[in-house]
């Protein structure tokens, strides 16, 4: 296997966007791969954004974002209350969030819901990720659930086993709603980093895994061709 750094585009700060349609969708899903970055001394810039937070979750939302993003040199916390489980019927609404970002925020990395992810309201998430931002690197993240739809992704990013506690430490802390499903808890986040560090042969036994879609390699390493 051939391992790509995620470099900073020159001495600009690497800009991350981070989209996840529900409070705990961004944590699950890239949660070790942020807090790896933000601890590599690197300057990253994050935006948070999630579109379906209200009341308690928009709480909890709100602390594990504080946590995950402490090392953040730059960063923005964006909660929306989008209804859980009805995105399809208000994708309009949604877009028009999707465009005004785009307005105001060009990332170097993105990431985002799993494409063939069979809850509706990330499957819109990804779909209007790769509809809006069409020129930019795209990594879709994967969430553990009963429909048991994971698939074969194709990058990985292997995580320090500090990572992954301090990860799995923040999503069981801060999102106390969420306990009382059979799921959440630290035996799942866990055997899903196992799997995938154990697919990408990492020295740490873990890893968290996405799935890419496009991408463009300079052999010359310049940018400007």
């Amino acid at each position: 296997m051939l391992t790509l750094p995620l470099l900073n585009p020159g001495d600009a700060p690497l800009k991350v966007l981070c989209l996840g349609a529900h409070s705990d969708d961004i944590e699950i899903g890239c949660g070790g791969t942020v807090l790896s970055l933000l601890e590599s001394n690197r300057q990253v810039d994050v935006r948070w954004v999630v579109l379906s937070a209200s009341e308690e979750r928009s709480r909890e939302a709100q602390a594990s974002a504080a946590a995950f993003l402490a090392n953040a040199c730059q960063k923005k916390v964006t909660l929306e209350n989008y209804r859980d489980g009805f995105f399809p019927f208000v994708g309009a609404a949604i877009k028009d969030e999707f465009e005004s970002l785009k307005l105001e925020f060009q990332p170097d990395v993105i990431f985002t819901h799993f494409r063939d992810d069979r809850h509706q309201d990330h499957r819109l998430i990804s779909d209007l990720t790769w509809n809006t931002f069409r020129d930019h690197l795209i990594l879709e993240y994967e969430i553990p659930k009963y429909d048991g739809d994971f698939g074969q992704p194709n990058v990985f990013v292997p995580l320090a086993d500090a990572i992954c506690q301090r990860k799995i430490a923040i999503l069981l802390e801060c999102f106390a709603s969420q306990r009382s499903k059979s799921w959440f808890d630290e035996q799942t986040f866990r055997a899903v980093l196992r799997l995938r560090g154990m697919e990408a042969n990492s020295p740490s036994r873990y890893a968290e895994a996405f799935y890419c879609r496009k991408a463009v390699l300079s052999a010359s390493g310049r940018h400007d061709l």
